[in-house]
C-alpha cells in the first residue's frame, strides 16, 4: 500500500520524504490555507519535492469553473492530480477533464455508491473520508471495504485512496482490507515510527555496550 501525506506543510515533507517512505501528498484549500506563500508556489514546491503523486483541489462547484481550474491546476506540474468534489457537477466535470488525460481524485466521498460512481466517471483515485464518518457513528472502514471488493470485482482502474485518517489503526485497517493508498497527517506517521520496546531494546543495547567497553581488557600486541 502507497502511503501519502496529508498536509501542505513543505518542512514536513521533507522531513519525512527524505527517510523515504511518501509516495505522494494530498492538499486540501483548507490545508493550503495554514501555509504562508500563495496557493500555486507552494503546490509547485511541493511537487519538486515529492516524485509522485500530488493533490490540489479546486474551489469551484460549478462544472465550467472546475474544467477550467483542472486544467490550470494540472498544468503545474506532470505529478499533479487534480481534485473534484463528489457533486453532481464534479461527476460532469470529472468525466470531461478526464477525457483530457487530466487525473482526478474524487474527495468528500462517504459511501460505496459515491466511490462507484466516480469510478465510472472516470475518476483515477476516489478517496473515502472514514474519520469523518466514525465521528457521526458509522464505520468509515465498511466503506473501503466495499470499494476495495469493486474494485477488484471489476478490475477498476480506479485506486482506493483512504482519507480523512485519524490514528494508526486506521492505516493498518487500510492495509489488511486491500487499499491502495492511506493519506495521512504526518503526526500520525510519525507515531507509526514508534513502539517503547523499541526504545526500550536500544538504550538497553546501548547501555551493554557501555559496559562491554568497560569491562573488557584492552589487546595489546
Amino acid at each position: 500500500m502507497k502511503l501519502f501525506l496529508d498536509t501542505a506543510n513543505l518542512e514536513k515533507i521533507r522531513r519525512l520524504n527524505r527517510m523515504g517512505i511518501v509516495d505522494g501528498i494530498t492538499t486540501n484549500p483548507t490545508l493550503v490555507a495554514e501555509e504562508p506563500g500563495e496557493f500555486e508556489a507552494i503546490i509547485v514546491a511541493i511537487c519538486k519535492e515529492v516524485k509522485g503523486d500530488v493533490s490540489a483541489e479546486v474551489v469551484a462547484t460549478d462544472f465550467d469553473g472546475m474544467v477550467s481550474e483542472a486544467k490550470h491546476l494540472s498544468a503545474l506540474a506532470p505529478n499533479v492530480v487534480v481534485k473534484l468534489p463528489m457533486i453532481p457537477e464534479g461527476l460532469r466535470a470529472t468525466k470531461s477533464v478526464s477525457g483530457m488525460g487530466i487525473r482526478v481524485n474524487m474527495t468528500l466521498i462517504f459511501s460505496a455508491n459515491q466511490g462507484l460512481l466516480a469510478a465510472k466517471a472516470g475518476a483515477s483515485f476516489v478517496s473515502p473520508f472514514i474519520g469523518r464518518l466514525d465521528d457521526i457513528g458509522q464505520r468509515g472502514m465498511e466503506v473501503v471495504e466495499d470499494l476495495v471488493k469493486i474494485r477488484d470485482n471489476y478490475r477498476l482502474k480506479t485506486e482506493v485512496l483512504v482519507g480523512s485518517i485519524r490514528h494508526t489503526q486506521h492505516v493498518l485497517e487500510a492495509a489488511k482490507v486491500g487499499a491502495d493508498i492511506a493519506t495521512l497527517p504526518p503526526e500520525v506517521m510519525d507515531k507509526m515510527m514508534k513502539h517503547p520496546l523499541t526504545d526500550l531494546g536500544l538504550k538497553r543495547f546501548l547501555d551493554d555496550w557501555e559496559k562491554a567497553k568497560r569491562t573488557k581488557p584492552s589487546i595489546t600486541v
